[in-house]
């Protein structure tokens, strides 16, 4: 399969994604959902697992596959939008989000029997199992990939800078961080409530292969998830993207951040999204 064609699936993921996630915040209701931060990863997630992660229902419960952890937990759309297209549960179940008796909780809690294996949520923990589990796997001299994502705001957590100390310590090229960079969080924007400044530089400051891209940009995102680590350090990935993206009244827009979507405003977003290509 050419390149060409690799971005097409990617593509065809992107908008199957996008239209999960809508539907499982409609169906929530007055239960509200955060809306603007998985937005906000569906190209990040579309393409790791368009082409790159290798997992799927019959290697799960087997060593030899790669692992995704959702640090960010609160974006939890976008993975239970990914593992229902993946096939771990269906379609319909997504409208059973934040329901009673519902697996699909308002963050990921820990079911293998529908692809969810990691409790994630608490900021700033998920990078730290991410480095467990790559530590492990070297110890194993295996060739697993362990790929992790991570808020920009989530970063103004001191748990993060400590696991990225380690896991170039440890040497863990093995592990991918991937930071979803969309410059806001719950109460506002990261440059008032806590400056990150140059997060390429800090992050290359603690020893990983950093790299910087457009979040949105299949091309972007493909090409640095293809390329081999220069070193034995941990490939850092900044994404630059945009809270909301996709949907013309969530993009930039902080009230998305977690809010109820209205039967207005979901037929307003199937209508942007049926409009992609």
């Amino acid at each position: 399969m050419d390149a060409k064609q690799k971005i097409n699936n990617i593509l065809v993921l992107r908008k199957a994604l996008l239209r999960n996630i809508i539907d499982s915040a409609y169906f929530a209701g007055a239960s509200s959902a955060h809306i603007g931060g998985a937005l906000s990863s569906v190209d990040i997630v579309s393409t790791l697992f368009s082409e790159f992660i290798k997992i799927n229902k019959e290697n799960f419960t087997k060593i030899e596959r790669d692992f995704f952890i959702l640090s960010k937990g609160h974006a939890c759309l976008v993975y239970y939008a990914v593992l229902a297209e993946i096939g771990f549960f269906s379609k319909d179940q997504l409208k059973l989000f934040e329901k009673t008796d519902s697996f699909l909780l308002g963050h990921p809690v820990l079911n293998k029997k529908y692809g969810i294996e990691f409790s994630t949520g608490s900021l700033g923990m998920g990078l730290s199992i991410g480095v467990g589990v790559a530590l492990a796997l070297k110890k194993k001299k295996t060739d697993n990939k362990v790929y992790v994502l991570v808020g920009d705001g989530e970063c103004n957590e001191g748990s993060i800078w400590e696991s990225v100390m380690s896991a170039s310590h440890f040497n863990l090229d093995n592990l991918t961080i991937i930071i979803d960079k969309n410059n806001l969080q719950q109460t506002g924007k990261n440059i008032d409530i806590m400056n990150l400044g140059d997060l390429k530089s800090k992050l290359s400051s603690f020893g990983c292969e950093t790299f910087s891209v457009n979040g949105h940009s299949t091309k972007e995102l493909f090409d640095v998830f293809s390329s081999k680590n220069k070193t034995t350090k941990p490939k850092a990935i900044v994404a630059n993207t945009i809270k909301g993206k996709g949907l013309s009244f969530a993009e930039n827009n902080n009230e998305f951040h977690h809010t109820v979507l209205t039967k207005s405003l979901y037929d307003k977003a199937l209508e942007e999204i049926k409009k992609l290509k």
